[in-house]
């Protein structure tokens, strides 16, 4: 979605009277997180396998997993608060949360704009069709004067919009804010294709009696990773040191195989 390393000051940031943040301002609570006891976390709830309610109402997912074993080794509640995607980056920016975790990709100019954890899952672009789909497009490039739908301000935005400019691709965007609308819209024949992280294509696929199908996956060569704002070091650190022990004590790997019945973390590490 919609490249980083940092350890140290640690056990200096547990004990921190008040955090310091970029810009001098401090957690309200005078401690590690915002509210006292309490991880906060901005997630688009609405992204599927990462985040989505179930048919019960219960915010569930990958990330979901990820964050109450965080929050549980940090010796905190977890608190989740759905937001748009389009103003996730401004909550964390402004105190609204302490972290993201909502299948944020790690890229230069995020890491230039704000604090990123170390890798926790890899991902790729994808290319969805209808299956039995008259459409012959098998890569991006071949998409030239279709209807493409994609969530706006992803990764998948920018990469269509690259193919734009480097190779002059000519495609009708369908730009939606959520990525379940994409599927819908699919579905419908209301557009032509659609072009997503893998890790999301992958679970529209899974189900036997799924109308989808992947024709074209790129390189799995971005990494997700938790966001904070920048200067938050000692939370950062102290959610790396977390995801360290979650990656060593097997839970990473276990919530990855619950989910995508397969190992789609232990090469972020590598």
């Amino acid at each position: 979605m919609k490249g980083n390393k940092f350890v140290g000051l640690i056990l200096a940031g547990l004990v921190l009277a008040g955090g310091v943040f970029a810009g001098g301002s401090r957690q309200s609570s005078g401690g590690l997180t915002i509210k006292p006891g309490v991880l906060s976390i901005g997630m688009e709830i609405g992204y599927p396998p990462m985040e989505y309610q179930d048919e019960n109402g219960n915010v569930v997912g990958f990330d979901v997993q990820m964050a109450r074993a965080i929050a549980a080794k940090l010796g905190l509640e977890v608190e989740f608060i759905d937001t748009a995607w389009d103003g996730i980056f401004a909550g964390v920016d402004t105190g609204k949360y302490d972290c993201i975790m909502s299948a944020v990709t790690i890229t230069e100019e995020r890491l230039a704009k704000n604090n990123f954890t170390k890798p926790y899952i890899g991902n790729a672009q994808a290319l969805v069709l209808l299956k039995g789909s008259s459409i012959k497009a098998r890569r991006p490039e071949d998409l030239n004067g279709l209807g493409v739908a994609y969530q706006a301000e992803t990764t998948s935005d920018i990469y269509m919009a690259q193919l734009q400019q480097s190779q002059g691709l000519q495609f009708t965007p369908y730009e939606y804010d959520k990525v379940i609308n994409c599927f819908d819209e699919l579905k419908l024949g209301r557009v032509d294709a659609i072009v997503c992280d893998s890790l999301v294509a992958f679970d529209y696929i899974a189900p036997a009696d799924s109308p989808f199908e992947i024709v074209w996956q790129g390189q799995a060569d971005e990494k997700f990773g938790i966001c904070l704002k920048k200067g938050n070091d000692a939370l950062t650190a102290a959610i790396d040191k977390a995801l360290d022990e979650l990656f060593a004590d097997g839970t990473m790997l276990k919530i990855s195989q619950e989910i995508f019945k397969m190992d789609m973390v232990s090469a972020a590490r590598k």
